[in-house]
């Protein structure tokens, strides 16, 4: 094929995801545009003739990585093209120029990836296609594909407004933007048609959806992706407890595709810690969410992310996250020591805690979540699950239930559904018998 205005051999394409689910949507769309135009996908540890890094920013951790990875791939081979975007790009926009980056796309602009490449490989140079991200709208496309997998993404709102204190996300990602309930039912149908079973809804600030519409809200898009018939299983990205009120909580309950597994940031369990944060709720809210969708979802998974060592956190503020953690009982917890964001409030803030004061309790909060995520998954034994199953091996294959618990089952295929009762756990898995 012509690139370049030159004829061509096949050229290959590697593309390393950092970072969210949302960003895993992101690079699908990217992925999905150049093989169309003839690229060849090939992991990302191999020689590549270009090179995608779609890169994170939401800890310090996330941002080194995202530059070690962008030196791997020139190091790999020197002369691919390197294309650098997401969050990354969104911040640092020109001054990644002294990578040697091809090209540099930020936030939008993902679905011309193919014309931006080509733009910059015509004229010869590295092209900073980095938008203003406060006046863009949302990025209207569709992945079909899903390279490699049995559930599909759905990236169905962007953005965010909450600008909590620690979180550099707003700047990177800018205002609220959702899909429009039509064109998510015509991406849930082609999706359906190409045989994903799943979807999972996400978005920066999935709460958020739909308050850019025109009364539209996260339920309506949830039905209209339920009403394809071939869809089995939804599943929902991270909630804010704001949204779990009696009505909504009532609505999705009656959404028989809806899988009990609902991930609610908590960030701390300290009401004085959380205002710091200016985090918009309070145990008390938190608590009543909670209970509210146990009492319509009995036995749900509810896990959440949780900072530890925020600034000013005293040792009093994090015996209380402790244990109002243990309270709640979350089957599976993302925790995080805090991590100083330049341009955020909290980077200002006083009484910085020490790293090893950070790591310690950050320590603490995963022994609890181990505890607490084996304990959760103990009181689904003896009960039966649907499990549809994805990561086949020469033996079996392994598979989630609705609580997205992994089970692995001898002789079972990727894209089964079976009922099985659940008999044995260890090592984090389950195995069962089949009905």
């Amino acid at each position: 094929y012509s690139f370049g205005g030159a004829l061509m051999v096949e050229r290959t394409v590697a593309c390393l995801t950092l970072g969210c689910k949302v960003n895993q949507y992101d690079s699908e769309i990217m992925l999905e545009r150049l093989i169309e135009k003839g690229f060849k996908a090939v992991p990302f540890d191999e020689k590549a003739d270009v090179y995608i890094i779609n890169t994170c920013v939401v800890t310090q951790t996330g941002e080194k990585k995202s530059r070690q990875m962008i030196r791997r791939a020139m190091k790999q081979n020197p002369e691919a093209d390197i294309i650098i975007c997401g969050c990354l790009a969104q911040k640092e926009g020109e001054r990644l120029l002294d990578t040697g980056a091809r090209l540099i796309i930020g936030n939008q602009r993902r679905g011309e990836i193919y014309e931006l490449l080509e733009k910059a490989k015509d004229e010869g140079l590295c092209l900073v296609a980095v938008e203003d991200i406060k006046k863009v709208p949302f990025e209207d496309v569709q992945v079909t594909n899903h390279i490699g997998y049995t559930r599909a993404i759905m990236k169905i709102q962007e953005g965010c407004d909450r600008f909590c204190s620690y979180c550099i996300i707003p700047f990177v990602r800018g205002n609220i933007r959702s899909k429009g309930l039509e064109s998510i039912e015509k991406e849930a149908s082609s999706l359906a048609e190409a045989g994903f079973i799943e979807i999972v809804l996400t978005g920066i600030h999935l709460t958020s959806y739909g308050r850019d519409l025109n009364g539209e809200s996260l339920a309506d898009a949830i039905e209209a992706v339920a009403g394809q018939e071939k869809i089995r299983r939804i599943r929902l990205g991270s909630l804010e407890p704001v949204i779990i009120t009696e009505n909504f909580v009532d609505r999705i309950s009656k959404i028989k595709k809806l899988c009990p597994q609902f991930h609610l940031s908590l960030q701390s369990g300290s009401d004085r810690t959380l205002r710091r944060m200016a985090r918009r709720y309070t145990k008390d809210e938190f608590r009543n969410a909670v209970k509210l969708l146990r009492e319509k979802f009995p036995l749900c998974a509810i896990s959440t992310d949780i900072i530890a060592g925020f600034p000013g956190e005293s040792e009093e503020e994090h015996r209380e996250s402790l244990k109002f953690a243990e309270e709640i009982g979350f089957s599976k917890s993302h925790i995080f020591p805090y991590s100083m964001r330049s341009g955020t409030r909290a980077a200002g803030f006083p009484d910085q805690n020490p790293r090893q004061v950070k790591e310690q309790r950050a320590h603490e909060h995963i022994q609890l979540a181990q505890r607490s995520q084996e304990s959760y998954a103990k009181s689904l034994l003896f009960t039966v699950q649907e499990v549809l199953f994805e990561e086949e091996d020469e033996n079996g294959a392994a598979g989630y239930t609705p609580q997205y618990l992994r089970v692995y089952m001898e002789g079972a295929k990727s894209g089964e559904i079976k009922k099985l009762l659940l008999t044995a756990y260890d090592d984090e898995q389950f195995s069962g018998e089949e009905l």
